[in-house]
């Protein structure tokens, strides 16, 4: 059997694409290897939504390249969205490289290294597609890793912020059937599932460039209905799209997790108006309360960018606002860097001193954490559910999972409680997790 090393990096979205490059290379005869000096075929699936993406991997294939001078019958390949963005220019910078492909050709892989293998020729791919076929895989079962799975339902985004390169290395929005999409979370659960993450780049948009297709509240529903499953999430919204359907799913379905992740990006109309995104805070702060007046309880992450061009300190004040007056429970902080291809990078100067973005950035988090520590601490005391992803990271005896709300949770417990779902009372909190006492079995 021939052996197949993947490395991954990015997000869950990454993560689901590198679950369907294993299983289809196992279709071929491929078994995983966690040793790129073992393997046969060595497979990058990249993401280029922050800097320095390109620089990791050529980093990468740089210390592969000695691999495949001993061993000219090793494969290498790059794939996702620094595939799709570099294209041709990576067979240049790297010439030792056989295979391309870009976001919307993991289907054509197979072929691609049966190609590259036989005739010995470099193989690319980079072609968008227009129908939602080349996101199936026919007769192929789902990974799972434990209780909790991803599910692509769409991908692409039809959106147009300056900053974002998701458009031209994922394309427009397409949706997955939602007869596809039901039929895999019903696999999953007849293999044990108990949590499905729902993918896409704007999943709120999900069924609207589909003739006939449910609305992505309507969606949610058929999926809480689905027998075996016990949570279900998803990411990532646009507040644009936050439909008063979605809000309403919040307070009706019993499966839907109280947790949402809606990036703000700035707390600044004028940073806004600026990044494209098409609300403003005003907008984005009534589309809050209306879910929290519908679900009291939900916890809310979000994005932030700082040092965007242009930012000044005053509308820097305006993000740390938000900040307050929201009181997120988590959020994801950058220093703005400019995307290839993107508006921003082509209409603005990247102005904001790297120092500057760092000392910003450094007093959001410092911020956040003051907020988290105390939202935390208030839950001292409470029972909460846990769903148990497995040994804790300082192991001692401690077991780690997530409550409803998306809190990690550490709790002194053994192995056999992965992937079951736990009470525990809460007894100890930081500004990133919980601690506590398990107190029972479901």
């Amino acid at each position: 059997m021939k052996r197949l090393y993947l490395q991954t990096y990015g997000c869950q979205m990454n993560q689901y694409d590198s679950d369907r490059i294993a299983r289809l290379m196992e279709q071929q005869g491929y078994a995983a290897t966690d040793s790129p000096e073992n393997a046969d075929l060595i497979i990058l699936n990249t993401c280029s939504v922050r800097d320095k993406a390109e620089q990791k991997v050529y980093s990468a294939l740089g210390r592969w390249r000695e691999l495949k001078e001993r061993n000219p019958a090793l494969l290498i390949g790059v794939g996702g969205c620094v595939a799709q963005q570099e294209g041709e220019t990576l067979f240049r910078r790297a010439p030792f490289l056989d295979l391309v492909f870009g976001t919307q050709n993991i289907h054509k892989l197979p072929a691609m290294v049966e190609d590259a293998s036989m005739a010995r020729e470099r193989q690319i791919e980079l072609a968008f597609h227009r129908e939602p076929s080349y996101m199936e895989d026919a007769g192929a079962e789902p990974i799972v890793h434990g209780a909790k799975a991803y599910v692509t339902i769409m991908q692409g985004c039809n959106k147009v912020c300056s900053f974002c390169i998701v458009p031209y290395v994922r394309g427009r929005e397409l949706s997955r059937p939602s007869a596809a999409i039901i039929q895999e979370v019903e696999s999953l659960a007849a293999r044990g599932v108990k949590e499905v993450m729902l993918l896409g780049q704007n999943v709120n948009s999900y069924g609207k460039t589909a003739a006939g297709e449910l609305s992505f509240a309507e969606l949610l529903a058929r999926i809480d209905r689905v027998e075996g499953i016990e949570r279900v999430r998803f990411t990532t919204s646009h507040p644009e799209d936050l439909s008063p359907a979605l809000v309403a799913a919040y307070e009706k379905l019993e499966k839907l997790c109280e947790h949402l992740h809606l990036p703000v990006q700035s707390g600044s109309d004028h940073v806004l108006k600026r990044m494209r995104r098409g609300y403003t805070r005003r907008e984005y702060l009534h589309r809050i309360e209306h879910l929290r007046e519908r679900r009291p309880d939900v916890a809310l992450s979000t994005d932030i960018i700082v040092g965007f061009p242009g930012e000044s300190e005053a509308e820097f004040a305006d993000t740390l606002e938000i900040l307050r007056e929201v009181e997120y429970d988590d959020i994801y902080a950058f220093g703005y860097s400019p995307r290839p291809h993107t508006a921003a990078s082509k209409l603005f100067n990247d102005d904001i001193a790297e120092e500057v973005k760092r000392a910003r950035l450094e007093k959001v988090l410092r911020l956040q954490a003051e907020i988290s520590r105390r939202k935390n601490f208030a839950r001292i005391g409470i029972v909460e559910e846990v769903l148990v992803d497995g040994i804790a990271k300082l192991g001692r005896g401690q077991m780690t999972g997530r409550t409803r709300a998306n809190r990690i949770v550490n709790f002194p417990g053994s192995a056999e409680l992965s992937g079951k779902l736990v009470n525990v009372r809460i007894s100890g909190a930081g500004a990133n997790s919980l601690t506590g006492e398990l107190i029972g079995a479901q």
